[in-house]
């Protein structure tokens, strides 16, 4: 049975549990355990997948189709554990598994209330698999004392109560303002949160205290006796360089000798911490840089292209260059003149996005790539921008478009050369979907294969393999009939679905570095492991610098 560690958070929101979560769990990895890492978000969507990215963020996508939240990024990113369906669950979904039971009569006629329906529905979510690791680490949403993870809290009090003496503690995230005026740290609102925990039967094992200042021990003392921690188990956590640094952060700061004793586990294996040593050594010794230009539509919020953002790191540190990714907002190319905003750069990224907006400018870059032979890389929309492209400049399809753009402002305006995908092979099924389907889960999800064509640019990026697999989140794909105009005109359909009928990746013939990809391969990069594709667009974008 696994032991369980679960993560809260008090005072304000984004503090980083995400991001300590995931440091600890790596921590644990070095010391030779097996983890897994859950998020429990107590807001009532049933997922993130239709809250726009102005409002939550990236959705990350795991290989079994779920969307989720972009925390489940983090963990991937420092632990190489594959996320699973199972790893994530809302309030949302949690209350329609509750009804739709009492729909059934699952309920035998009960009463149905938030205790012991729903807490048990959280528990039960909290078991699956716990005979599977060593370390299950459990982050739950949002703040102590907000009303929607009140049924949260108590689960988690439930379960702890429930499980074997030892087998599960509390780590808790506060954060410890500094007052200019006065020049002090102040501890109350650190002690005010522990007093909301302990208000609803939980008690911290080993407090995390986010601060900009060094936390003295006069402090970290006062806090442990008023909170009633160990003085060993108040931890400090500063701001840092790099979120790849935590890990080794955390140790130094002892998090996981702290977690380790509050499960009287000692003495514990020695850290093997050669992974993160070798991160940082990448990160902090770069030779040069680069400058990618990512052209997109939620430029305002750098956390709609979390995974992106990280993956380009990954890609600097395979090639020991540091990555400085530049946010330009595709509409901004769409004026007259727009393009001279694209001068100077080693690379340009076009990433996902859904609608027309701002799709014009998307086709600029494309355009600009291409003629200007800068590399290039598309993703998932930023592929289909690419196609479009080249339909209307290459292949005299000069109304080319998307049936997406036409959906939302009026049909009969273009030629489509991407359509709605309206059935496709998921395994050994035929999914099907129709444009008045429900938003959430009904696009094209998860892992799928793409194979690839032999001697093509995508082929070699991946040492020669003939198939490849990456996560998918879209509802709109490149239509096939215009393949062989298009590879006339230069536009090759490098990689496609086992079955022929998808287009997976497309690349312009004779261009030093210009690929377009219908998945997203950032989900998939991680420091240790950088995706492929990202790591092989920065080394062009290096020797484009070279050669400015």
């Amino acid at each position: 049975m696994a032991r369980y560690i679960f993560i809260t958070g008090g005072v304000v929101s984004s503090l980083g549990k995400g991001l300590a979560s995931a440091a600890l769990g790596a921590l644990l990895q070095a010391r030779g355990y097996t983890v897994r890492l859950r998020k429990l978000d107590p807001y009532l969507n049933v997922d993130p997948g239709t809250m726009s990215p102005f409002e939550h963020g990236e959705v990350f996508v795991t290989d079994d189709g779920a969307e989720t939240d972009l925390d489940l990024g983090h963990y991937e990113r420092f632990t190489g554990v594959s996320a699973r369906r199972s790893d994530t669950i809302s309030a949302g979904r949690i209350y329609s598994n509750v009804l739709e039971k009492e729909r059934r009569g699952e309920y035998l006629g009960k009463t149905i209330q938030v205790i012991p329906h729903v807490t048990n529905e959280i528990k039960d979510f909290l078991a699956i698999g716990e005979d599977e690791v060593d370390f299950m680490l459990c982050e739950i949403g949002g703040t102590v004392g907000d009303i929607e993870g009140l049924p949260f809290f108590e689960a988690i009090r439930q379960f702890g109560q429930e499980r074997p003496r030892g087998k599960v503690i509390l780590m808790h995230l506060t954060l410890l303002p500094w007052l200019a005026a006065s020049g002090e740290l102040k501890t109350k609102p650190t002690q005010h949160s522990v007093k909301e925990l302990r208000s609803i039967g939980l008690q911290p094992d080993v407090l995390v205290c986010r601060s900009e200042q060094l936390i003295p021990d006069r402090e970290r003392a006062k806090i442990a006796l008023f909170c009633n921690v160990r003085p060993d188990s108040v931890i400090p956590a500063y701001d840092l360089k790099s979120i790849y640094e935590a890990p080794l952060a955390y140790h130094r700061a002892g998090l996981d000798r702290a977690v380790l004793d509050a499960f009287q586990i000692s003495p514990a294996p020695r850290p093997d911490l050669s992974r993160w040593e070798d991160v940082m050594d990448r990160l902090t010794h770069a030779e040069g840089e680069v400058r990618i230009a990512v052209v997109g539509k939620y430029t305002e919020l750098e956390d709609a292209y979390k995974s992106v953002s990280e993956a380009l790191t990954h890609g600097g540190m395979a090639n020991r260059v540091r990555v400085r990714p530049e946010w330009i907002a595709a509409e901004d190319l769409e004026q007259d003149g727009g393009t001279h905003l694209l001068d100077g750069y080693h690379g340009i990224i076009v990433p996902g996005g859904f609608g027309e907006r701002g799709t014009e400018g998307m086709i600029v870059a494309a355009q600009y790539a291409r003629e200007k032979r800068v590399p290039y890389l598309g993703i998932c929309l930023g592929m289909q921008t690419a196609v479009i492209e080249a339909a209307r400049n290459l292949a005299g399809i000069t109304d080319a478009g998307s049936q997406e753009f036409d959906r939302d402002l009026g049909p009969g305006r273009c030629t489509p050369v991407v359509y709605h995908l309206k059935e496709w092979v998921q395994g050994n099924r035929k999914v099907e979907r129709k444009p008045d389907d429900a938003k959430g889960g009904t696009m094209r999800l998860g892992a799928y294969t793409a194979v690839l064509k032999p001697g093509s640019l995508i082929s070699r990026v991946y040492d020669g393999a003939t198939e490849i697999e990456d996560r998918h989140r879209h509802r709109y794909e490149v239509d096939v009939t215009y393949r062989e105009q298009l590879e006339a005109a230069g536009l090759v359909f490098s990689g496609m679905s086992p079955d022929n009928r998808l287009p997976e990746v497309v690349e312009i013939e004779g261009h030093p570095w210009f690929i377009g990809v219908q998945a997203h391969p950032e989900l998939k990069s991680k420091p240790f492991a950088p995706a492929p594709l990202f790591a092989d667009f920065i080394r062009a974008a290096k020797e484009q610098e070279r050669m400015v």
